[in-house]
């Protein structure tokens, strides 16, 4: 543990930020997954599902936790899912 105090606050900081950060990224991976299986299912709600995504996705992307052009790769590959 630091002893000067804005190395204090920067431990704290980072706590916040990565423990937000980490459920940010698995929201995002577990919307994926929901439209990943209905869309193999070919369940009725895949739509919603899939805007919910691109939702997620965009929102990691914002915060700088995936790439800009990760996160447009990822939805054309779930469109095209959608597509099929």
């Amino acid at each position: 543990m630091p002893n000067i105090k804005s190395a204090i606050k920067r431990t704290k900081t980072a706590e916040v930020r990565t423990a937000r950060n980490t459920q940010v990224k698995s929201a995002m991976r577990t919307a994926v997954k929901k439209y990943e299986t209905a869309a193999a299912n070919n369940e009725e709600n895949a739509k919603a599902l899939l805007s919910d995504a691109i939702s997620n996705l965009d929102k990691a992307a914002a915060k700088g936790l995936i790439h800009k052009n990760n996160a447009s790769r990822t939805k054309a590959r779930l469109m095209k899912k959608l597509n099929a």
